[in-house]
């Protein structure tokens, strides 16, 4: 596999187009219908998806000064997995979690799972699919409720039916590794 990052966005359209993209009549977790259905975790779950995921999104954050990385359980699971591995093996690590729907009642009763993060840590965001963004926004608050302010936010693919204009009004600025568009949607 090439590095480039075209040469791996190709990569994962084409698995995505193949795999993970499913014609029918859907009811999405926003509530809305579709006749179509993005399942990225079907992808993201594979070490070839996981690891396209983890180089592309690696390579997009470049230069940022990320400190750590993740998002919603289930969407991000993967992807905060893999973009750790990732991340250490070309030393430039990054800490990872996982935010719940809600705090656990038993245990640590954390709702945001990982390494400690610190209110001067720079975190990003990250989930397979983008639809209203509701998933993110969630997300967001949980972070902001430790003091923790995530500002930027990238999916695999955007839906293009509001997420990105929902994140800004949170003050989150939305990147896409690819839209519907490029599925021809």
């Amino acid at each position: 596999m090439g590095t480039d990052i075209k040469e791996l966005k190709k990569q994962l359209l084409i698995l995505l187009d193949k795999e993970a993209l499913k014609r029918g009549n859907f009811t999405l977790s926003s509530g809305r219908t579709s006749n179509y259905y993005l399942d990225g975790r079907v992808i993201t779950l594979t070490p070839e998806g996981a690891y396209l995921t983890a180089s592309i999104i690696l390579e997009m954050i470049k230069g940022r000064n990320i400190d750590a990385l993740g998002g919603p359980t289930l969407g991000a699971d993967p992807i905060a997995g893999a973009v750790a591995l990732l991340s250490h093996t070309k030393n430039i690590p990054l800490k990872t979690f996982i935010v719940r729907k809600a705090a656990k009642e038993h245990g640590a009763g954390r709702q945001i799972e990982g390494p400690a993060l610190s209110k001067a840590d720079k975190v990003i965001l990250v989930d397979d699919v983008a639809t209203t963004g509701k998933a993110l926004i969630e997300a967001k608050q949980a972070l902001d409720k430790l003091g923790i302010a995530a500002r930027e936010a990238i999916v695999i693919v955007d839906r293009c039916e509001g997420a990105k204009e929902n994140l800004a009004k949170e003050g989150l600025s939305l990147e896409s590794i690819f839209t519907v568009k490029d599925f021809g949607l």
